[in-house]
């Protein structure tokens, strides 16, 4: 059905648009109206999800194994609609926080084309075109972390750069491995290929190999260094669309890849997967603890964070999974927010450095308020959506008798407590100290297209905490699905052989 080619095309069209306008309001409400339709249309496909099934979509009506699959089931069709809400967010705060000149340098098409990339790679059934989508979202996020030409922006973008194509490097040589292996690239065929495969240990490599080149995407222990260096010196609002999405695709090529083809040495991956969720947690949330610049905390915090998710799909279990997938949920939504509430605080107080910073409590009581909310969130403080992510995480591994990770991530939580108190102390209740960079005057306009995009999202993490059953029944459906893969199988190939 054509619904699933939508959050590709739509955000692409509204890039070619968007480039033969100069005019900047042109632009916006352009980009706007693409993340707005990728948004419609991603809900559509979760509605015809919910209601029919898997729906596959054969492009030029070859047959699979041997044409181009589009497949959405549960888990891409929620990470797409989550990838058009950031998008709505992030475009609608950037009318009053992106300058002109970037602007004028492509700032509205690239981050549509990037949305194009972040859509492709939920959305295509094919291991060879996620890699293609990959590399569009690559490119477009390399230049939007450039663009400006500030000296910080230029090496923060060389680091992202070098270990990204590091990382495509070694995933296009998987791929290579995999198909000289399977004869196929067709992820529903490769299922059943590689549980036929007679080469059991170089399928492990492989595997290892997928494992190395999504955690670099996914910032896992130990490729995680790039991102704390790479991802504050971007303009806030693009910091806040990394944060929310790229490393969660990252995430989710993990989960598609080790719950569809690599189940044959589940002791040897997953327990690995397992080992390196728990360092990725506790490296991430002490080296945020260290930090005393606002977005470097919160860099260093989508890092811990991403240790959630994994943990989940190392668990391998359907409520271990159900808990990743509500994690992702409230995670993309909590840190978006958090990294556009960074650059509101910017612009009323002109830095990012904790010392510098203070007061807000009493000069922007509803920033404050709609700052707590997200943070303790992420912080896991009932009954925000963090806690019931965590909660379920939590139980899945003592369910299991993994009661070490479980620790884990409970000392990670109060680890994310003290880093957001920290925050809320230095930027919010303390005075603002004498010796400040200038501040900006804001208009009633500015302030309400900053504003918006933060209370919305806000909502939203209130609503998933409040809402927590039927947000959970939505995980636990996705989950079923990753751990029954006959089901994605029959729907892109006809049937299981």
């Amino acid at each position: 059905m054509g619904l699933l080619l939508l959050p590709i095309l739509i955000p692409f069209f509204a890039a070619v648009l968007a480039l033969l306008w100069r005019n900047r309001r042109a632009q916006w409400v352009l980009a706007l109206i693409g993340a707005g339709g990728l948004l419609a249309s991603a809900i559509g496909i979760l509605a015809v999800v919910a209601r029919d099934g898997i729906q596959v979509i054969q492009v030029g009506d070859w047959p699979a194994p041997f044409g181009i699959s589009f497949v959405a089931d549960y888990l891409s069709a929620i990470m797409t609609v989550l990838g058009g809400i950031i998008a709505v967010a992030v475009v609608f705060f950037s009318r009053a926080s992106v300058d002109r000149r970037r602007v004028r340098f492509g700032y509205y098409p690239l981050l549509l084309i990037l949305m194009m990339g972040i859509s492709g790679s939920f959305l295509t059934g094919d291991i060879f075109n996620l890699y293609v989508w990959f590399e569009v979202m690559l490119m477009a996020s390399f230049v939007l972390v450039a663009l400006g030409n500030e000296r910080a922006q230029l090496e923060g973008a060389f680091k992202y750069v070098t270990i990204n194509l590091i990382s495509s490097a070694i995933f296009l040589t998987a791929v290579g491995l995999l198909y000289s292996i399977t004869g196929t690239l067709n992820m529903a065929h490769l299922s059943i290929q590689l549980a036929e495969a007679q080469q059991p240990v170089l399928v492990t490599v492989v595997a290892i190999m997928f494992l190395i080149a999504f955690g670099i995407k996914a910032a896992l222990f130990p490729f995680f260094f790039w991102l704390p260096a790479s991802y504050p010196v971007a303009p806030v609002a693009i910091t806040a669309l990394f944060a929310g999405l790229l490393t969660k695709v990252g995430v989710y090529a993990l989960i598609r890849v080790f719950t569809l083809l690599f189940t044959q040495e589940i002791d040897y991956t997953h327990n690995l997967l397992l080992v390196l969720s728990g360092l990725t947690m506790l490296t991430g949330v002490l080296g945020a603890a260290s930090q005393n610049e606002f977005r470097r905390i919160l860099s260093f915090h989508i890092i811990s964070q991403i240790g959630y998710m994994v943990m989940g799909l190392a668990l391998f279990t359907p409520l271990a999974l159900a808990g990743a997938i509500f994690y992702i949920i409230h995670h993309i939504i909590v840190k978006a927010n958090l990294f556009l509430i960074s650059g509101v605080v910017h612009r009323l107080q002109g830095s990012y450095e904790l010392k510098y910073l203070g007061g807000l409590y009493r000069s922007h009581f509803l920033l404050a308020v709609l700052f707590l909310i997200p943070a303790m969130s992420l912080a896991g403080i009932p009954p925000l959506s963090g806690f019931w992510a965590k909660f379920v995480l939590i139980r899945a591994s003592f369910e299991v008798d993994q009661p070490v990770i479980a620790a884990v991530a409970l000392v990670v939580s109060i680890l994310t407590l003290f880093s957001m108190t920290k925050i809320w102390a230095e930027v919010f209740w303390k005075n603002r100290p004498e010796t400040t960079p200038d501040t900006r005057l804001l208009t009633p306009g500015m302030w309400r297209q900053l504003i918006v995009p933060v209370a919305a999202l806000a909502t939203l993490t209130i609503a998933i905490g409040l809402l927590a059953e039927p947000v959970f029944d939505l995980s636990s459906r996705a989950a079923s699905q990753l751990l029954a893969p006959e089901e994605y199988v029959s729907a892109v190939l006809g049937s299981v052989p």
